[in-house]
């Protein structure tokens, strides 16, 4: 059974930072494709970041030079670093793993960047 927890939600003014942390179990994430997705209220689920087993990562567009996805394989661990957050960042936040053995999702960590 893989889990993914996520953590480091909260409330921060624009401009400000935050990170998040999404621990795992039951897989390893040096094996997976590791994510973040957000989704706001009456949107939907879009993609942040991704870094691949190989350590590769892409952005969306909209976080380019802002966010950072980073794995940390001792601690079975993916952050996301968020600098110069913007009101429209206000999300639910999930951890994705996509692994041969499945895909699975966190339970999700709110940001809310107030204006």
């Amino acid at each position: 059974q893989v889990q993914l927890v996520e953590s480091g939600g909260g409330l921060v003014q624009a401009g400000g930072s935050l990170r998040l942390s999404c621990a795992a179990s039951g897989s390893t994430v040096s094996r997976s494709v590791m994510g973040w997705h957000r989704q706001a209220p009456g949107k939907q689920r879009e993609l942040v970041a991704r870094i691949y087993v190989g350590g590769g990562e892409n952005y969306a567009d909209f976080v380019k030079g802002r966010f950072t996805i980073s794995r940390d394989n001792a601690k079975n661990a993916v952050y996301l670093q968020m600098t110069s957050l913007k009101p429209e960042d206000t999300a639910v936040y999930y951890c994705n793993a996509d692994s041969r053995g499945g895909n699975y999702w966190g339970q999700g960590t709110q940001v809310t960047v107030s204006s």
